[in-house]
């Protein structure tokens, strides 16, 4: 690779290793006054956030790569890991520069995790951000309404200014066009996923959790520069896979590694899916608290952490998997998470009425030993293509 992209992609892998926040820290003494915003995955309106000047912060766990020791006491075994390792990077005084944290309504653990910092850290904003199940307007779009203008003054008390509408408007800009980015990145990986393997897609999107979103897209842009420069990335003889059930507690990067060195480009994915929740531009014009509710009810991925209506599930992953060519679904979810598990059935129900290859296996984000998964998905991607060929 040119010195160019190792540079680039080393930036981002050391972004993302670095749970102490260094980048943050950094970013908060640049400017006196400046205040950050910690977030748990899935979706949090940022725009407000970044509007009030503040940085939004991506919080997802420390990975494999902390020890998890205080942690362990205050969640029971059975559920997934995410939460024990942000108990512990908290406790452990690594998320001290964050100035308030949110905790979207994504599962039980969270809510419980929001009730936890509270007790702990008394002295924090701390919000349990309750996003709606009903996209009726006139009932989960008044009520969203209602819950974004008690964020919004929130985070004026917190950030000591007022948000203004045009601050709001700029935001919301920033965000098109950072998510617009995203979206062309997505695009380039699935028509050459040689030339953009995931491996480096993931580490590059997940610098936009600690990055402000201006840089996080220059960030991003440099790649799509950089990446089909490097003449020597060839196609391989390869399955076209969509990745599922990797929303909110993310996979080691060993793991990613090992699914394309098992023989799969992965085409499309649900990975950090809060940086790009909104599917399409929010509007700039008019009310822009009105935009971000509209655009919640009318624009929202289809999630296994949202609600769809009876006979819903599986539509819009049939819809990517023909979009983007797919040979067929891995289902890859963290062990214990209850959203991601229980709407696994309904949608290889659907895979199955399709005639739509799938397998399946579980994770947590301490995961260290890939051996097994890559047997299954060597032997997954190997049977699409025989039976492709026969």
């Amino acid at each position: 690779m040119s010195p160019e992209l190792v540079n680039l992609i080393k930036g981002a892998q050391e972004l993302n290793d670095d749970f102490d926040l260094t980048a943050v820290r950094t970013w908060k003494e640049a400017e006196t006054g400046r205040k950050a915003i910690g977030y748990m995955p899935i979706y949090v309106p940022r725009e407000l956030i970044h509007a009030a000047g503040m940085l939004p912060v991506g919080i997802m766990g420390a990975g494999e790569r902390l020890e998890i020791i205080r942690g362990d006491a205050y969640f029971q075994s059975y559920i997934c890991h995410i939460p024990r390792s942000t108990i512990e990077l908290a406790l452990t005084r690594r998320l001290d520069v964050l100035d308030g944290m949110l905790f979207p309504s994504i599962c039980d653990v969270i809510r419980n995790l929001s009730g936890m910092w509270t007790m702990l850290f008394p002295e924090r904003y701390v919000r349990y951000v309750d996003l709606p199940q009903n996209f009726d307007p006139e009932v989960g779009g008044v009520y969203w309404r209602r819950e974004l203008e008690t964020l919004r003054a929130d985070l004026c008390r917190l950030a000591g200014r007022p948000i203004e509408d045009e601050a709001l408007r700029q935001s919301i800009a920033v965000y098109n066009e950072n998510r617009s980015t995203i979206r062309e990145l997505y695009s380039a990986r699935s028509r050459q996923p040689w030339v953009y393997p995931t491996s480096e897609v993931y580490l590059l999107l997940r610098a936009g959790n600690l990055l402000p979103p201006e840089d996080h897209t220059m960030l991003l842009r440099e790649y799509l520069r950089l990446a089909p420069l490097e003449t020597e990335r060839r196609d391989r003889d390869q399955s076209r896979i969509v990745l599922v059930g990797t929303f909110c507690e993310q996979p080691p990067l060993g793991l990613l590694l090992t699914l394309e060195r098992a023989g799969c480009w992965i085409v499309d994915d649900d990975l950090l899916l809060g940086l790009r929740w909104t599917m399409g531009d929010i509007s700039c014009a008019g009310d822009p608290l009105q935009a971000l509710v509209e655009a919640f009810l009318t624009k929202s991925a289809e999630t296994a952490a949202r609600y769809l209506p009876e006979g819903e599930h599986g539509r819009a992953l049939v819809e990517s998997v023909r979009r983007n060519r797919a040979e067929g679904v891995i289902f890859c979810a963290p062990s214990f998470c209850d959203p991601a598990l229980l709407e696994q059935p309904m949608l290889i129900s659907r895979l199955d009425r399709e005639g739509i290859p799938h397998t399946q296996f579980k994770y947590s984000e301490d995961t260290g030993q890939f051996a097994v998964i890559r047997e299954q998905a060597g032997t997954f991607s190997d049977s699409i293509r025989l039976w492709s060929q026969a």
